[in-house]
């Protein structure tokens, strides 16, 4: 076991054990690293392994147990995990993973997220390289997404996360600073303007931060999904008449059903025209950008006003790595900076520094989300991942592809990205809808492949999102195979 080293509090008797080191490095070396090969092993093998599988009741049933008091063995803990987690995760890192919009994470974001445990380091501010690193992430977006020297940034859970901020941002920009302590005026009518496709944190967004999902006006899409421009310019007029105050335009590079990438340049010159706020929610796409295939689909978004996009998706980090990219930093500070007596600086030290994150966004207490995502960029390099992405949307084309070549299936939207969604229609239609959602179910519990179930006109569709840089044409055609497979089965038809 490893026990704790002796400390030295004052008072009478022996001094009492309140280190959390171990006694015994040696020992604690080895398991560490038998618990690295263990994980190391684990990707290794992925293929070979279910995508998922439900964890039995006894598993369940060991986190169902008592507050520990006294102390576990190491050895023993890990044992646990290796035998009753790591077999029964959400399956994300597999290469038949296609299910929702999540990254397969690397074995070199792995080793840096072990790193940044072991330094333990708050970025929330002060004097130290942990810092220095954030920091070069922000240069390299801004080099990504062609945004000015002006521009700022901040790592984040996730893009729910940095969308929630955007709309802060915005509504500072339109009301003044006076926002943060006055709060929204009364009568305020204050509206915005997104895709009926937006993701749902988007709304929530707008509940969160008290203007009110209803004030978030959800404009209908186009043939290709993306938010109808005209329809859009009819709403802010109607709006304007009606003594409402647009303040923000929501575009989306990547929309989370079908990947449709809103016409950006357009959207720029509506903001322009408007005077609003315009931002974008990248989270499944802008990344995108990285590949030279795919780059000129993101035409117009090095213009918008702030981005949210993920890391741990398309980027590969492991979770969690969400980013808000702001075409100027004064907004970030307009809207968060304050003064605090616990958190005075200096001109030197390490309470030095003349970037601190908690003057830009909403967390104080910051994990070091920087280093596995430099560890990331700097160990595979943007082109390999751009290559990546661009490989997952030609396994989506040919997904499509033969879905089309397939009388028993039906595409049910155009390709834009990496995600496809079809049904399983049988020879004449005559397949009630609702066996898609039972297929899907059906192919988690086989483990091979993993979809999604999503829904188009109030119909049950399958939808493959290829994310992982580990799929291959064997898993697509592994999930073509097994909704053919499983929608003959008579037994899927609803009694």
């Amino acid at each position: 076991m490893l026990s704790l080293q002796d400390g030295g509090l004052p008072g009478d008797g022996p001094p009492q054990r309140t280190s959390l080191d171990p006694d015994d490095w040696q020992t604690l070396r080895k398991q560490g690293h038998q618990m690295l090969d263990d994980m190391l092993d684990h990707l290794e093998t992925l293929s070979e392994k279910p995508v998922w599988q439900p964890a039995p009741s006894p598993a369940r049933a060991l986190f169902d147990a008592p507050l520990p008091v006294e102390p576990t063995d190491l050895a023993d803990a890990h044992a646990i995990f290796r035998d009753n987690i790591l077999p029964y995760g959400s399956g994300n890192i597999h290469p038949g993973f296609m299910g929702w919009v999540q990254g397969g994470g690397t074995a070199a974001g792995m080793l840096a997220e072990m790193l940044a445990g072991g330094l333990n380091a708050n970025l929330g501010g002060r004097d130290h390289m942990p810092i220095e690193v954030e920091r070069q992430i922000i240069r390299w977006t801004r080099q990504i997404f062609s945004f000015p020297e002006t521009a700022g940034g901040l790592f984040l859970t996730g893009a729910s996360q940095a969308n929630f901020v955007a709309v802060l941002l915005a509504l500072s920009r339109k009301l003044g600073a006076d926002v943060r302590a006055k709060g929204l005026p009364n009568g305020s009518r204050l509206v915005a303007y997104t895709s009926s496709e937006v993701h749902g944190c988007v709304p929530r967004a707008f509940e969160m931060s008290g203007i009110g999902s209803e004030q978030l006006r959800r404009i209908q899409v186009n043939a290709a999904g993306q938010i109808d421009i005209a329809a859009l310019e009819r709403a802010i007029l109607r709006d304007k008449n009606e003594g409402h105050t647009p303040f923000l335009v929501i575009g989306t590079a990547g929309t989370v059903n079908t990947g449709a990438i809103d016409d950006l340049s357009a959207l720029r010159g509506i903001a322009d025209a408007n005077d609003l706020h315009f931002h974008v929610d990248g989270a499944l796409g802008a990344l995108g950008i990285l590949s030279d295939d795919l780059a000129h689909l993101f035409t117009g978004i090095q213009s918008c006003d702030s981005l949210a996009f993920d890391f741990h998706k398309w980027g590969q980090v492991p979770y969690d790595a969400g980013f808000l990219l702001v075409r100027d930093s004064a907004w970030q500070r307009q809207r968060f900076a304050s003064d605090a007596a616990y958190l005075s600086r200096a001109a030197s030290g390490l309470a030095g520094g003349d970037w601190w994150p908690c003057d830009y966004g909403p967390d104080l207490s910051r994990g070091f989300r920087a280093l596995k995502t430099w560890f990331t960029l700097k160990t595979y390099g943007v082109k390999a991942l751009g290559d990546s992405m661009a490989a997952n949307c030609a396994l989506a084309r040919g997904l499509a592809g033969r879905i089309e070549q397939e009388p028993a299936l039906r595409l049910l939207a155009p390709v834009a990205l990496n995600i496809v969604c079809f049904a399983y229609v049988g020879a004449g239609d005559d397949v009630p809808p609702q066996v898609n959602a039972r297929i899907i179910e059906h192919l988690h519990a086989e483990g091979r492949v993993a979809p999604s179930l999503t829904h188009f006109n109030g119909q049950p569709a399958i939808r493959a999102a290829i994310v992982n840089h580990r799929t291959r044409q064997a898993d697509i055609d592994a999930l073509i195979d097994g909704v053919l497979k499983l929608g003959s089965r008579q037994d899927l038809l609803p009694c």
